[in-house]
């Protein structure tokens, strides 16, 4: 694999919003951003030699003033490709949440009982897989069994991010992984196909074949064919809210990595919740009760 050496994001990478509106919508007291990112500053948290983009820096300070701002409590801080297996960035931002953020770390096959220990104690609670080419080429299967194997005893879950299209033939492997299993932006269903389309409909079947699958209904500005407000997105959305209310996590994909259409506003975002899970009570369970199960087990029920 290529190796990185250059500075600066692409030249064609899109910034996050500097000023995103005001959100209409007034999350409930404890909503959690279940999926987000933290990008250096490089100059402290270099990324990865091996990455696939240079994005622009996205600090952990600017993560919880935009948290704050969307009437939001808590992160779930996710590792990015960008990184690599470097947590560094991502356990720093944890640290100086006070408690209002976890990670989903991105580990070697070769990681010590140690090192792992070391990032459960940082408030990692689970790991990522990505299946996606564009950003890691032919996933490395050997390494993913060998980590949710050694990552099972610490009650952690694994993050799986793949297109629906490839469903078909990775579920067999997916399903074979202990554990519970997160699968990351809806599957990714090809919204033009409509809800009846092939890859979501496996996706369904996924969901509904093992009570060890959750699923995020983030990242509409990524599935969008209409573009914003991704009305075209909310019949997916609220189609999973609905059918699985107690697996379902929902987050911004702040900062929005390798977006090349537009930037999302994620005011707008928060404003999308009320169509995706119609009620108060589902809204509790998709921005609450949901990710502090999986997150915050400790203090449910405290």
């Amino acid at each position: 694999m290529e190796l990185v050496e250059r500075t600066g994001p692409d030249p064609d990478y899109l910034p996050y919003l500097a000023e995103p509106s005001k959100p209409a919508y007034r999350p409930p007291a404890g909503a959690v951003d279940a999926h987000c990112h933290v990008f250096g500053p490089a100059a402290v948290f270099p990324f990865s030699p091996r990455r696939k983009y240079t994005p622009v820096d996205a600090p952990a300070e600017t993560l919880f003033a935009l948290r704050d701002h969307l009437g939001l409590s808590r992160n779930v801080i996710v590792q990015a490709t960008c990184h690599g297996s470097d947590n560094a960035a991502m356990l720093d931002a944890i640290a100086r949440s006070e408690g209002r953020a976890r990670g989903v770390a991105v580990v070697d096959a070769g990681i010590s009982r140690a090192e792992l220990n070391a990032l459960h104690e940082g408030g990692v609670r689970g790991v990522r897989f990505n299946f996606l080419k564009r950003l890691v080429g032919d996933a490395p299967k050997d390494d993913y069994v060998r980590i949710a194997e050694i990552i099972a005893d610490l009650g952690w879950h694994t993050v799986v991010y793949f297109e629906s299209a490839e469903l078909l033939e990775l579920a067999p492997f997916i399903t074979a992984l202990p554990g519970v299993i997160v699968i990351d932006h809806m599957g990714r269903p090809e919204v033009a196909d409509g809800l009846d389309g092939e890859g979501f409909g496996h996706v369904l079947d996924l969901m509904e074949s093992d009570q060890r699958f959750w699923i995020k209904v983030s990242c509409p500005e990524r599935l969008s064919v209409a573009g914003p407000p991704y009305d075209d997105v909310v019949p997916f959305a609220r189609t999973l809210v609905e059918r699985f209310p107690d697996r379902v996590l929902w987050g911004t994909d702040w900062p929005h990595p390798n977006m090349k259409s537009h930037m999302p506003d994620e005011g707008a975002l928060v404003d999308m919740i009320p169509q995706i899970a119609p009620s108060d009570a589902l809204q509790r369970k998709l921005l609450i009760d949901n990710p502090m199960r999986l997150y915050w087990p400790e203090e449910v029920g405290a």
